[in-house]
């Protein structure tokens, strides 16, 4: 993974909206063009409502870039504390999301704010994922 794309991630989970879980998770997207798109949790009193960061990564790709390169994601890093001294993973949700614009070997880093790192491929991470043919 690329320094700058685990920096991206780590910034925007400074800047988690998490009162009610306290666990603040932030993502950052690199679009086939290089461009870099970041999310952060965002929490509301109706928990579990909200938005995953990697959701909010995604949102902010489709507003800014035009259907082609610019909305396929290259490359994802996702930063937050361990959960029983494991890295967390994109939810099912999420995995879905970002299956809708990556490949199946689009790779996903999984980091903790100290820098440990996992690498997966979307494959890995969602084998059967549910799709309809149609570009992204």
């Amino acid at each position: 993974m690329s320094h700058d794309l685990y920096l991206a991630a780590r910034d925007a989970m400074a800047k988690a909206y998490a009162p009610y879980s306290k666990f603040p998770v932030g993502a950052a997207i690199r679009t086939e063009d290089g461009r870099v798109y970041t999310g952060a949790n965002i929490e509301v009193a109706s928990f579990p409502e909200g938005w995953c960061a990697e959701t909010s990564a995604i949102a902010h790709m489709v507003a800014a870039a035009p259907p082609g390169p610019g909305r396929r994601i290259a490359a994802v890093a996702v930063v937050a504390d361990r959960i029983e001294g494991r890295l967390t993973t994109p939810c099912g949700g999420c995995r879905q999301r970002l299956s809708e614009f990556a490949s199946a070997d689009t790779p996903v880093h999984v980091s903790d704010p100290a820098g440990g790192t996992q690498t997966f491929t979307m494959r890995e991470l969602l084998p059967a994922a549910f799709a309809l043919d149609g570009p992204a």
